[in-house]
Order: C-alpha cells, then structure tokens, then sequence
C-alpha cells in the first residue's frame, strides 16, 4: 500500500497546487486587468485624439492650397477680362475711325447729309441727287 498512499499524497498536492495557481492567476488577473484596460483606452484615447488633430491639420492645409489656388486662378481670369475689354474697346474704335475715313458724309450744296450711293434711299434714284 506505500504505492497507492504515494498516490494519494501525489493526487493531492496536485489539486492543492492548481486550486492555489488558479487562486492567485485570478487575484492577478483582477489585480492587473482593470489597470490594463484603462491604459489601453487611455492610449486608445490618446491616438484618436492624435489622428483627429492630424487630419484637422491636414484638412487645414488642404484648405488654405485650395483658397491660393482659387485666388490664383481668379486674378488670371480678371486679367484676361481686362484684356479682353481693352481690345473690344480698341477693336471698337478702329471700326469707328475706318468707317469714318471709308465713307466720307455726302452734302448738298445747303449742308444737307444725303444718303451714302447703294443705301435704300438712294437705290430707286440710281444714286444721284
């Protein structure tokens, strides 16, 4: 019987040992938990905070390229508005000043303005006073 109560004695130190690590792995883990899983959402805290100050700052600078880009592309466009302006108006007065020297006004004898030859006034007349 020395086998069997070796047996017995083994069986029982073994269940004591793991009753007592299951005791202390529990006290632990309860120990050790609740500080992990507020330094886990502290550091979780901590990167959203980040990647949202990131992002801001992003969006930021995105914003203001975005502004100098637009004020770019407005200053050309008044640019070629003015120039544009500036050459109908130029266009404008040549046209006057060649339809001035094309066709000189026809007066009568009394200072009368009479119809240009080939106008409709003139065209039943063969275009003679």
């Amino acid at each position: 019987m020395t086998n069997g109560h070796a047996q017995n004695t083994w069986d029982r130190g073994f269940l004591i040992g793991i009753i007592t690590g299951g005791v202390i792995g529990a006290g632990l883990a309860l120990y050790f938990a609740p500080r992990a899983a507020a330094e886990l959402r502290k550091r979780m805290s901590g990167s959203a905070r980040n990647l949202g100050d990131a992002a801001k700052e992003q969006h930021q600078r995105a914003s203001a390229h975005v502004s100098d880009a637009v004020g770019e592309i407005t200053r050309k466009g008044q640019t070629v508005r003015d120039q544009v302006a500036d050459t109908v108006v130029r266009g404008a007065r040549e046209v006057e000043l060649f339809a001035s020297t094309a066709k000189p006004d026809r007066r009568t004898r009394h200072g009368k303005i009479l119809s240009a030859p080939g106008s409709r006034a003139t065209r039943g007349r063969g275009g003679q006073e």
